[in-house]
């Protein structure tokens, strides 16, 4: 029989252990050692059941045992030392409290940070992939910079797929139920003790409601909104089932509910927690873009006019964009969009054509019927990045069309390249090492603030140390495969009778290459299998085998991706090869954690520069893994032939798809061939693999303290919250309604500014020749209509010239005004032009808007430079 209705008996612990439950309901336990330590002393049987939860464990632990551990004095003093540690984690002072700032330029009293997924834990599972790890780790370094963010996401009520197989190799998808009881988050409730509630108006007299809870990431509040209320139509109640699942409407409603209801719970909890309201509000993928219509909407019930609060909202927000492809973001048919921001949804007083005209594609190319959410997002805010340096790149000429008239590079998208949270994802063993060779603290401090250059310690660590440790971490991750792999085959309908050979799966001495991510197609799963007679050489050579541990998801609806797991587990289900390659089913945080640490080399081979970022060699690298990866994402950004290896790449170069992957894949089987299996396998003195060992020390001692989140979140604190949070006190309700009136003046007299008239004299040359270290002196005659120089700044831009005579390596020159305005109106401007460069060099001039308050000379994606009839005469000089 099954149970009507399901819920959760909590155990009453006794008074010496009552401890417990604040250590287990705050996830700061899910990446500190010593806490996860004194759970599993409990009951380590059940802690293993439990998927080492430990809400979940103290709900199975029996009153017997509990009674006993109440008395077991050893026990209590670790629980007093645990539970003094987390009051002292939560309330001292950290980096973020210790940072010195000039009076009126302090840091943000808060950050709202709003994700549509977030990975802290295998325990809470909400997230599906990259974004939600990025998520929950910024978050997790967050916290222990102590920095005061607030995290926003959605509590679905199924998360994201369980992945298994079918007895042929296709994927099979799961939605267990997750009840919130039997997680470690907790409802908010208003001061009477009843939940919070959040709602929104759908068309038609609807509503959605939502509750709110909340997850305790360290010392940063995590809230997560729920639509599955009595209050809600079962229609409504279904808004928050699955992560990105549903059709477009379901979809739209749940990134409603994610930016305006994740807006009105932060206000909530402020309210109800005495919490200092976010100065700065960071939207983490367009998901999330709706939150700046709603404090838009907020503005006007305070008098404010659209146009002002619009500049007001932007001052203090921050888009990141994670996609590198315009079909990765989310879409919206203009009249869906339309009729849920009408006059009878959502946000009311604010116009709905205001609304639709944030997400146009205005750009060459655009479709005007649709609604562009990363459009959005980058019109609602004043500061936008990319996740690495490629990236940034790949952003500002996906998105140039926004910013008519300026070259890609002058685009106002800057970057911050991914971290990784190294407590999270370092295994306990590579700690004690050390912990043994600098401390336990300055291991923690480095791990997890981070702040040096480099780890030097790194290199008094004995060689034949960090390859027992290594030989440990891959042993380890042998008898985790052998078990996943076991469990997989009894799910696909093996008996144990047949399963013998599982114990003769993989080998700890042998070189173990690591694949785990989500599988589109643009991640290339079965790159690997182009030559499938040359990787089983590689997989059974006599001398210097390799053997590869596979895992990966494909989103449910992607068939194509389907086919490429089932491709993949039917070449690892041979005979021939499958105690060398194994796919492991249902990729998620758990798995990864012991993936990382086991591999000697992370594979990453995706179409460049389609991969953003890529932070799974991040976490391999951190555990003294090799990268052999394609020079995309952060590996373009900071590959050493010390760390690793470089796939070379046929970007550009060849337009059939398979041709290309033909070519890289030949690459990569070289590679493996000729450089990585011979280093490995190569021994020098002591019998030792010296060169190897060399490679694991540099990447732990160089590339260890760039690729931390701690790293990401100080510079994200720099570079992107604090002046955000400058430029947001900078405009208050006067400031706006200036700022505002000033752009509306600007935009409707731009049409009358022209540059007349270029000339240049070389004011230093040698024989009438102008050289490296010469002077031009620029006179510039321009005409600005309506506008005063107050309104404008004029500059010359310069720089080497290729033979079409685009600049690159631009640098700008403020020229300033001499004289004016003549009798027609004109304005002349003069400066000086250094040469600094030799060669093919040029120049031009320009005019932008100017503003005190403007963040970009960009920010209104307005320019004017010379007709081709004004700069005859000054021409392109010094060829």
């Amino acid at each position: 029989m099954k149970a009507i209705r399901r819920f959760t008996v909590r155990p009453v612990l006794p008074d010496p252990l009552r401890p417990l439950s604040d250590l287990a309901r705050n996830l700061r336990w899910s990446w500190h050692t010593e806490t996860r330590e004194l759970f599993q002393s409990i009951d380590p049987e059940g802690w293993q059941a439990c998927g080492e939860d430990p809400v979940r464990l103290l709900g199975t632990v029996s009153a017997e045992r509990l009674a006993a551990l109440a008395r077991d004095r050893r026990f209590l003093r670790r629980l007093q030392a645990a539970a003094d540690d987390l009051a002292d984690y939560l309330g001292g002072r950290r980096w973020y409290q210790n940072q010195e700032r000039p009076e009126g330029a302090e840091l943000p009293a808060a950050i709202g940070y709003f994700s549509p997924e977030f990975g802290v834990t295998a325990a809470l599972p909400q997230y599906s992939g990259g974004l939600g790890i990025l998520a929950g780790d910024h978050l997790k370094a967050a916290s222990d910079l102590g920095v005061p963010l607030i995290g926003v996401g959605l509590l679905y009520r199924h998360g994201y797929f369980r992945q298994s197989l079918s007895r042929d190799g296709w994927q099979q998808e799961h939605y267990p139920v997750l009840d919130p009881d039997e997680l470690p988050v907790a409802l908010l409730r208003e001061a009477d003790g009843t939940p919070c509630r959040i709602s929104l108006a759908l068309p038609g007299g609807r509503s959605l409601h939502a509750t709110v809870w909340q997850a305790h990431v360290g010392r940063v509040p995590l809230l997560m909104l729920d639509s599955d209320v009595e209050e809600n139509g079962p229609g409504e109640r279904d808004v928050t089932d699955r992560l990105y699942g549903g059709g477009s409407e379901h979809r739209l409603l749940q990134e409603m509910l994610l930016g305006i209801g994740g807006v009105r719970a932060v206000r909530a909890y402020c309210r109800l927690t005495g919490h200092p309201e976010p100065e700065v509000f960071h939207t983490n993928e367009g998901h999330a873009g709706f939150l700046g219509l709603e404090r838009i909407r907020e503005l006007g019930t305070q008098g404010l006019g659209f146009d002002a609060a619009l500049e007001s909202v932007r001052a203090g927000t921050l888009f990141t964009t994670h996609t590198p492809v315009p079909a990765g973001i989310d879409r919206f048919d203009r009249e869906l969009v339309a009729r849920h921001f009408g006059h009878d949804g959502e946000l009311p007083g604010v116009d709905v054509e205001r609304v639709l005209a944030l997400g146009m594609e205005t750009y060459p190319g655009g479709e005007p019927n649709l609604f562009n959410m990363a459009v959005m997002g980058l019109r609602l805010a004043q500061r936008a990045n990319g996740v690495s340096t490629l990236h940034g790149q790949v952003s500002r000429d996906m998105f140039a069309g926004l910013w008519p008239g300026f070259d890609p590079e002058e685009v106002p998208i800057t970057s911050v390249t991914n971290g990784v949270h190294a407590p999270t994802w370092v295994d306990p063993e590579v700690v004690r090492l050390g912990a043994r060779q600098i401390g336990a603290g300055r291991t923690e401090d480095a791990l997890s603030v981070g702040g040096s250059a480099r780890w030097d310690a790194v290199a008094d660590i004995a060689d034949d140390e960090i390859w027992d440790l290594r030989r440990t971490l891959r042993e380890n991750l042998v008898h985790e495969v052998r078990d996943r792999l076991r469990a997989s085959w009894r799910q696909r309908g093996a008996v144990d009778a047949e399963l013998g050979w599982i114990e003769g799966v993989l080998d700890p001495d042998v070189l173990t290459i690591g694949f785990a991510r989500r599988v589109p197609s643009y991640k290339r799963l079965t790159l690997m299998l182009r030559d499938r007679d040359r990787l089983t050489e590689l997989l059974l050579h006599p001398e210097r085998p390799i053997q590869i541990v596979v895992a990966g998801k494909a989103h449910p609806a992607d068939d194509g991706g389907k086919r490429l797991v089932q491709e993949l587990v039917r070449f690892a289900d041979d005979p021939r090869v499958r105690h060398r390659i194994v796919f492991l089913p249902d990729y998620g945080m758990r798995m990864a954690q012991k993936l990382y640490p086991g591999c000697d080399v992370w594979l990453n081979n995706p179409l460049r520069p389609l991969e953003a970022c890529g932070t799974s060699g991040m976490k391999a690298a951190l555990n003294g893994c090799l990268n052999l990866s394609v020079l995309d994402g952060w590996w373009d950004e900071w590959f050493e032939p010390d760390f690793g290896w470089a796939i070379p790449t046929a970007d550009g170069a060849v337009a059939d798809e398979d041709r290309r992957d033909d070519l890289e894949a030949n690459a990569l089987y070289e590679l493996i061939e000729q450089r990585v299996a011979p280093r490995f396998y190569e021994r020098g003195r002591g019998q030792l693999p010296d060169r190897w060992i060399e490679m694991v020390r540099r990447t732990l001692a160089v590339l260890g303290p760039k690729v931390l989140a701690g790293r990401m979140v100080r510079e994200y604190v720099e570079r992107l919250y604090a002046p955000a949070a400058l430029a947001h006190r900078a405009l208050g309700p006067s400031s706006a309604r200036e700022l505002a009136d000033w752009k509306s003046r600007v935009r409707a007299a731009w049409s009358g500014v022209a540059v007349d008239h270029v000339e240049a004299v070389a004011a230093t040359a040698v024989n009438g020749t102008a050289e490296l270290g010469s002077t031009l002196s620029l006179r510039v005659r321009a005409g600005l209509g309506e506008l005063g120089p107050e309104d404008v700044e004029v500059q010359a831009v310069a720089g080497r010239v290729d033979s079409e005579d685009r600049i690159t390596g631009a640098q700008t020159f403020p020229l300033k005004p001499a004289s004016g305005p003549d009798l027609d109106g004109r304005w002349t401007y003069e400066g000086p032009l250094a040469l600094d460069r030799t060669g093919p060099y040029g120049y031009t001039v320009r005019v932008l808007p100017a503003h005190p308050l403007l963040a970009s000379g960009a920010d209104l994606g307005l320019v004017t430079l010379p007709t081709e009839a004004t700069g005859e005469g000054a021409g392109v000089l010094l060829r």
